[in-house]
């Protein structure tokens, strides 16, 4: 029983969680934007350190080069004096110093391989994030459109509403009119009491006007001047 409520409880949180993430999906991501782009900042940080570590030492390396070339010159120098104890002073500090170089070679490939794999680290979080804030843009647009849909939605209606208001609207529309049924209807009439051709022999003229006609009101006020 227990094990069963704590399930229940556990989906709820789970669909808690999953509703806040669709209410403050923007929100939410422009903090992992925000949170990307202090990740990188550091990462860069500690690029521009193995870079400074990496020159020093290479640096080093270099006047360590010099040191031993320099001590091989004075020490070929000595043998060819038949110096034998200063030749071997100094190919005892020759060889000190050789093995110097060889801890700081593999020191500055160390360094090199680190700066290498942070330098494509940086890079691909720097491309990424681009790529985030380009989403953000459209992700911004998405949400606007769907929060006027949202209040569109709210202010006229549901979808379903609007499609029963425009099939209504179209009967009205393709109604026949009333006007015209009446003048129709008394035609129909008309034709039934054969008054039509009454007025179309009138018209013709055979026998008397039915109806005044504007030339007959002219002729009878002109016979009056």
């Amino acid at each position: 029983m227990l094990s069963l409520i704590k399930t229940l409880l556990d989906g709820a949180s789970a669909r808690a969680e999953d509703n806040l993430k669709d209410r403050f999906a923007i929100d939410l991501l422009a903090q992992r934007i925000r949170d990307a782009e202090a990740g990188l900042a550091a990462a860069k940080q500690t690029l521009a350190s193995l870079i400074v570590r990496q020159r020093a030492e290479q640096t080093s390396l270099d006047q360590l080069d010099r040191r031993i070339a320099d001590l091989e010159t004075r020490t070929l120098s000595a043998l060819s004096a038949n110096n034998q104890a200063l030749a071997e002073g100094g190919a005892s500090a020759i060889a000190e110093l050789e093995n110097e170089r060889k801890v700081r070679r593999a020191t500055v490939k160390s360094l090199g391989e680190k700066t290498l794999r942070m330098r494509l680290s940086v890079e691909q979080a720097h491309r990424r994030i681009i790529g985030l804030n380009q989403g953000m843009i459209s992700a911004r647009a998405v949400d606007a459109e769907r929060k006027a849909q949202s209040r569109l939605n709210r202010s006229i209606g549901r979808t379903a509403s609007i499609n029963e208001a425009e099939e209504l609207l179209a009967r009205i529309k393709d109604s026949p009119d009333p006007f015209e049924e009446a003048g129709i209807l008394d035609e129909i009439d008309g034709e039934l009491r054969h008054e039509a051709i009454r007025e179309r022999l009138a018209e013709a003229g055979h026998g008397p006007a039915i109806k005044v006609r504007a030339e007959d009101v002219l002729a009878r006020l002109k016979s009056l001047n």
